[in-house]
């Protein structure tokens, strides 16, 4: 019975031994791997200095025509003619349909014979009334009979004035939607005509950022976001805001000489505020975002372990304060000064002391970058 209870007590005490040994063996492999120097990573860097910012004011617009209508016909007839081709440039009065007007021509003929006919008629009675052969009242009448010979003249050209319709000004003509013999009320769209050269762009800003927009400011527009193609400035500003949305309408008017803006093209615009000096902006690639907050990673140098004299170039985390975004860079308000070095692209392989070779041949954000520009 003694024997058995010492060798059981001898089995736990191995055991206990093993496991007293194991633990201590884990945390000398744990010590000795973190002890092992880390591989330097290859990162790409920018400097931090300050620099010229031009904040804005970014909203969402819609484009139109400075000028854009359905041209309509005047008035009811058959089409004789299409004068036109779609994307065809026109100027103002240009003859774009012709509607068949041959009854009215006939009445022309009728109602320049009729004040031919009135004209002479007043003359003859003019000569008399002065040489007191006839009365004044005569001479009243011819007078009216002229003058209603006269206007049915005039509603008569009016009619077949009615029959041409011309561009009501210059611009590009759209897809012709009628075709020659079709019978078309009056009212009915021939086809859009836009004027292009100049366009309008509408859109809506908070009504907190009111104070910063004014007739005659700049704007920038584009079809990609980030990418302003075209400048314009501000030509309405609604004297009403929204009291739903709390949003206020602007208009500006934007230069399209190279026609790459269409009527109802969706756009971003960007009202432009006054340029700021001295602002720290970086890549918007060097700023990692996390549940902590905003943070960087900076190159700096610290002694080498073991080496007192030996130095090398390690990356410390610095959580920093974002501010505005534009052009692929980002304000950063508090956590750097200028001569930071900063991490702009290799942050995904880094650990805080992690040790870093720099090479910025290939740097996808380019280390200085004039905003707005």
């Amino acid at each position: 019975m003694i024997i058995r209870f010492l060798l059981a007590l001898l089995v736990v005490a191995g055991l206990g031994y093993g496991a007293f040994w194991f633990v201590g063996f884990k945390d000398q492999m744990i010590a000795a791997y973190f002890k092992q120097p880390r591989p330097p990573v290859t990162v790409s860097t920018v400097d931090v200095k300050p620099e010229e910012w031009t904040p804005g004011i970014e909203a969402i617009g819609t484009v139109k025509a400075r000028q854009g209508v359905e041209v309509p016909a005047r008035t009811s007839g058959i089409v004789k003619s299409v004068l036109f081709t779609s994307n065809q440039e026109v100027t103002k009065d240009t003859l774009l349909v012709q509607l068949d007007d041959e009854t009215e021509q006939a009445d022309l003929i009728a109602a320049k014979a009729n004040v031919e006919r009135d004209s002479q008629a007043l003359k003859r009675t003019s000569t008399l009334t002065d040489r007191g052969f006839n009365s004044t009242s005569n001479l009243d009448n011819a007078t009216a009979a002229l003058d209603a010979s006269r206007s049915q003249l005039e509603r008569v050209q009016a009619a077949i004035n009615q029959k041409q319709i011309v561009a009501p000004f210059s611009g590009t003509i759209g897809i012709s939607r009628i075709d020659v013999g079709q019978y078309v009320p009056a009212g009915t769209a021939i086809a859009t005509l836009q004027d292009l050269k100049i366009m309008k762009v509408d859109f809506t800003v908070p009504e907190q950022q009111l104070t910063e927009v004014k007739i005659g400011q700049s704007v920038q527009l584009g079809l990609n976001e980030g990418n302003y193609t075209h400048t314009g400035t501000i030509t309405g500003i609604d004297p009403k805001i929204d009291p739903q949305s709390r949003l206020i309408s602007l208009q500006a008017e934007v230069d399209n000489t190279d026609g790459a803006l269409y009527p109802g093209q969706f756009a971003f615009v960007r009202v432009v505020l006054p340029t700021e000096q001295d602002v720290i902006a970086l890549p918007q690639t060097a700023v990692v975002q996390s549940l902590y907050g905003a943070y960087v990673f900076k190159v700096v140098e610290e002694a080498k372990d073991g080496e007192a004299t030996a130095k090398q170039q390690i990356v410390r985390q610095v959580f920093v304060t974002p501010g505005r975004r534009f052009g692929g860079r980002i304000e950063v308000k508090t956590g750097l000064t200028a001569g930071d070095i900063i991490v702009s692209a290799g942050q995904n392989k880094l650990t805080v002391g992690n040790p870093v070779v720099i090479d910025n041949t290939v740097n996808p954000a380019p280390a200085e970058m004039k905003i707005g520009g």
